[in-house]
């Protein structure tokens, strides 16, 4: 007998090994404790809903994408792009996927499928929102790890604004690349005259 919610409880607690997962581009750059799976999946959902709100597109289908597109990572790990050169990482991760949402009830794992399939395409407004996100979450990272000593990163501030599609992710990249991305809590701990 099948016990629908030790199977989405398991499903979260699957989730939660991303908390303790770290992105390993990075850590090949030199930084030390990089970035969680996790904690890149966050910032990602937050930008893709201002992405999808800034290119008028509903935010739900967007948001979905951002929170479950490193999903697999927590069976297959955060492969970096040099490991990637050696191993087949969609086929792997397209595996991954599947299996994980196998147990899952029908309705929600259809919804995943759909959602997987659609992002994978990259042929939607919400896809190509979704991936610009990604992407925009990653220059970011960038570009704080660059203004914390990670000269390294500036390869990839070169390399991938490039893929950047939609015209909202452009312009973000485009203020972001050329400010202090610690401008705005320098502005709330400014000393107040007594």
């Amino acid at each position: 007998m099948r016990y629908p919610d030790k199977d989405i409880l398991n499903f979260i607690a699957e989730a939660g090994l991303l908390k303790r997962l770290r992105r390993s581009g990075w850590s090949v750059m030199g930084v030390k404790d990089a970035e969680t799976v996790a904690e890149h999946s966050f910032r990602c959902a937050v930008i893709a809903y201002l992405l999808a709100r800034m290119e008028g597109v509903s935010p739900y289908k967007v948001l979905l994408m951002a929170l479950f597109n490193d999903i697999q990572e927590a069976r297959i790990t955060d492969l970096h792009k040099m490991a990637q050169r050696y191993i087949e990482a969609h086929a792997a991760e397209d595996k991954s996927f599947n299996e994980q949402i196998s147990s899952l009830p029908k309705n929600i794992k259809k919804e995943l499928k759909d959602m997987y399939r659609e992002y994978k395409a990259q042929q939607s407004k919400e896809s190509i929102i979704a991936r610009d996100a990604d992407i925009l979450e990653c220059l970011i990272q960038a570009k704080e790890y660059y203004e914390y000593g990670y000269p390294e990163a500036t390869k990839f501030m070169k390399k991938a604004p490039r893929f950047l599609k939609t015209k909202s992710a452009r312009s973000v990249w485009r203020q972001g690349k050329n400010m202090s991305l610690n401008e705005w809590w320098f502005e709330l701990s400014d000393f107040k005259r007594l």
